[in-house]
């Protein structure tokens, strides 16, 4: 059990990916590319397949950088006995605890039940290395695997940065359905292994 936690926090925690290096990037998943969501089109940037049981791919839109990007997309997918209500529930207990020092961690979730999906909007914050604020926006979709145990997590993230967060709080005020909207009616792409 201590062990599926520690999946858990791995694999649910908010994406701020290591330093890009050199290495081509390995397609673990066969996603077909690049995603297009929100009008915008992402293409395989990082992944990792860390433990027999764990993937993740992160694709960003042309000219975002990891370290400070406005946008990313990413598929990550976690094989065996966990249900998308488990990680969607143990998510939700993440941010709880995050808020209690963090006011700014906000988040709602969605249940699908014709589809037998979760979803979480959330928004997180942080201060950079020169004190400036960061604010990170995730949109999840949690379902289940086809054909096999396990559960894939579908989601975009958007950041803002120093003073440009001011414009993007209000801007995701007066749109916040819209990435809501385009994550649920994605479809999803068909998971083959490498």
């Amino acid at each position: 059990m201590k062990l599926l936690s520690i999946l858990f926090l791995f694999f649910l925690q908010s994406t701020i990916s290591n330093a890009q290096n050199a290495k081509p990037v390995k397609e673990y998943l066969r996603v077909p590319g690049p995603i297009s969501i929100n009008s915008k089109s992402y293409q395989l940037s990082w992944s990792a397949h860390p433990s027999a049981t764990y993937y993740k791919q992160e694709y960003l839109v042309k000219g975002d950088k990891a370290e400070k990007f406005e946008s990313m997309a990413m598929v990550e997918v976690v094989t065996g006995a966990i249900r998308p209500e488990d990680a969607l529930a143990a998510k939700v207990e993440e941010l709880k605890q995050m808020k209690a020092t963090n006011p700014m961690v906000n988040f709602e979730s969605f249940i699908n039940k014709e589809k037998g999906e979760y979803m979480l909007d959330f928004l997180v914050s942080a201060n950079e290395a020169d004190g400036k604020l960061i604010v990170e926006r995730n949109v999840y979709r949690y379902s289940a695997l086809k054909g096999q145990p396990g559960l894939m997590l579908f989601g975009v993230s958007t950041r803002s940065y120093g003073d440009a967060v001011d414009n993007f709080l209000k801007n995701l005020k007066a749109k916040k359905r819209v990435l809501i909207d385009e994550v649920s009616k994605y479809s999803l792409p068909a998971i083959a292994f490498k």
